[in-house]
């Protein structure tokens, strides 16, 4: 899933950057270094139990290679100012921290964003680990993009569902292009229009298939007869006891 990011310094944009979000299942060297040569950043998660080092912070011992790796990271060796917010809700405590820190299995250093969650009247503790290969990338526009993958699946999935995706048949290039683009183009376009109509109470996209399709077929069917369909309103009584196959009962 691509994002495209522009992070802001002081109210002002000065980058742009590319951004393929991905699942834990990509939460590796091999999905990064894929990414990279795209010329991508990869946005994804780690496992809770990685184990991740800060950057060594001592002096050289003056001979043989300098050391790499320092500290292990805990939820106990979070520095300070690391901390970039923290909520309460419910008697569980959300601490946000973000760190540049490495992992044994990854060349490069990883910014990492952890979430901490506390249940403050048990004291159980849970760890998330979000990362980027961009260190300049910030702690909330990070989190704020790896959230868009939920949404961006779900509208994978109502393309898939709903609007034919998983359906076509070409082979051609463009016509694979012109099908999936148009699939996709539907999710948006449905999202628009169920607001619209005020009887489906923007429940279901087959209601809204059911709808427009039954008041399609209506109108044909009063042509047929010589009648002027245009002359039945679009909430006519006729157009909805048409509407066969709706899921919702309309709202009054």
């Amino acid at each position: 899933m691509l994002v495209t990011g522009v992070p802001e310094c002081c109210g002002v944009a000065w980058r742009a950057w590319d951004y393929f979000v991905y699942d834990g299942a990509l939460g590796n060297n091999a999905g990064l270094q894929m990414v990279k040569q795209l010329g991508l950043h990869l946005v994804s998660k780690l496992r809770h139990d990685s184990t991740l080092y800060f950057p060594f912070a001592g002096e050289y011992a003056g001979k043989g290679k300098p050391r790499k790796y320092g500290e292990q990271l805990t939820i106990n060796t979070l520095p300070e100012d690391s901390l970039r917010g923290r909520t309460v809700k419910k008697d569980v405590e959300t601490s946000l921290h973000q760190v540049q820190v490495w992992h044994k299995n990854f060349p490069d250093l990883l910014n990492v964003v952890v979430i901490v969650k506390r249940n403050l009247k048990t004291g159980r503790v849970a760890k998330a680990l979000l990362f980027s290969d961009d260190l300049e990338l910030p702690y909330d526009k990070l989190i704020d993009y790896y959230r868009l993958r939920f949404q961006i699946e779900f509208n994978f999935r109502d393309a898939k569902q709903y609007w034919g995706l998983e359906d076509f048949m070409n082979i051609k290039e463009t016509q694979v292009t012109n099908a999936a683009n148009f699939s996709l183009f539907m999710v948006t376009f449905s999202k628009l229009l169920l607001p619209q109509i005020e009887s489906l109470g923007q429940k279901s996209i087959l209601d809204l298939k059911a709808t427009f399709r039954a008041r399609k077929y209506t109108r044909r069917i009063i042509n047929s007869l010589s009648l002027n369909a245009e002359e039945f309103l679009i909430n006519n009584p006729v157009f909805q006891a048409a509407e066969l196959g709706k899921i919702h009962e309309n709202v009054v």
